[in-house]
């Protein structure tokens, strides 16, 4: 309880899918063998912290952001730039940290000072300029971030896929260093959402909620609203950049597709809204539905499609054709919202009637 700050799931199905979904994740590479599988868990990772920061801005203050993406890009960025000029040492992934979160952190608070004091709408069309002219710096600084090719590179050596940490012979499964940079990537995004969810019941995190729900209130009573919206803003910057820091060193490359897409923030508003705003547990149950049905629905379209063909139904085998997944993923979100107005979470939260 002190872990979490006196805010349990609250709900015994919710309090279940969090459990499941966390030791899934967990033994993975264990449980789902295959390069796939791991991909899927590591970016349901990296995106259910990212999602969470950005819910501590959309959930907990009401502020709309579309620079999220922005910070995302400068950690995978530092660490890519860093490890590609300096090599695959420890000092390079140093170097990635101490450039990157500092740089995400200062830009955050530039864009708070300066753009806070204005409406909601405009920040929000403020933030969108600066990531848009952000991705287009990074796309024309070839010689820097490699332009639109990005910047590959390679590991310190105890994270390369062919350093074998533990052989078959000792525990009948083989963990090398692509298993150990998973567990650094769900160690740290674990550490993440826990931090974030007692920033959030803290008295700090009740200020927030207040300015939410009425900022003249607020700061009638002696808050000031500019200066802690700016404090979160810098918070969840932070999390981002290490969030694309993960991803970097996941994926062992940063470029503007994998980064600074604004696809990428539209995924993360999805993710928001299907798991529930304001709730911290939101953005892991977003998270996994989305991404898994990212990953997995085409192929499970494809296999109800061809049942549906054999056992002669019309119109199913059309309609369930695999290049028609994203419509069926539009319907899935549109009926999640009508049905979960609240998220998932405020769902499973609510008294039953």
């Amino acid at each position: 309880m002190m872990l979490l700050s006196g805010d349990p799931p609250r709900g015994r199905v919710l309090s279940a899918l969090l459990i499941v979904i966390v030791l899934a994740l967990a033994l993975t590479p264990f449980l789902f063998p295959g390069a796939k599988a791991m991909n899927v868990a590591a970016k349901i990772c990296i995106f259910a912290a990212l999602v969470a920061s950005y819910d501590l801005l959309l959930g907990y203050t009401g502020t709309v952001s579309f620079a999220h993406t922005m910070f995302y890009g400068i950690g995978s960025y530092a660490l890519a730039i860093a490890l590609y000029g300096m090599g695959p040492t420890w000092s390079a992934v140093a170097v990635g940290l101490v450039v990157g979160l500092p740089v995400a952190a200062m830009l955050a608070l530039g864009i708070g000072l300066f753009s806070l004091r204005v409406q909601a709408i405009f920040f929000a069309m403020i933030t969108l300029a600066v990531a848009s002219a952000f991705l287009v710096l990074a796309s024309q600084l070839s010689w820097l971030t490699g332009g639109e090719d990005g910047r590959s590179f390679r590991l310190p050596e105890l994270l390369r896929p062919g350093t074998v940490l533990l052989s078959k012979d000792t525990l009948g499964f083989e963990i090398n260093g692509r298993t150990l940079t998973y567990y650094i990537v769900f160690a740290a995004s674990g550490a993440m959402i826990l931090a974030l969810l007692r920033i959030v019941n803290s008295p700090f995190g009740r200020v927030l909620q207040a300015i939410r729900e009425n900022p003249f209130r607020a700061e009638a009573l002696g808050y000031r609203t500019v200066f802690h919206l700016t404090y979160a803003n810098c918070i969840s910057a932070l999390v981002a950049a290490c969030a694309g820091v993960l991803n970097a060193l996941w994926l062992r490359y940063a470029g503007p597709d994998t980064s600074l897409s604004f696809s990428i923030m539209i995924d993360i508003l999805l993710m928001v809204v299907i798991g529930g705003m304001g709730t911290i547990y939101g953005a892991i149950l977003g998270a996994t539905i989305f991404i898994l049905a990212q990953n997995y629905l085409q192929a499970l379209m494809g296999a109800a499609s061809r049942a549906a063909g054999e056992i002669g139904l019309p119109l199913l085998p059309g309609l369930l054709h695999p290049d028609r997944w994203l419509l069926w993923l539009g319907l899935l979100f549109i009926a999640s919202v009508y049905f979960f107005p609240t998220g998932i979470v405020g769902r499973l939260r609510a008294p039953a009637k």
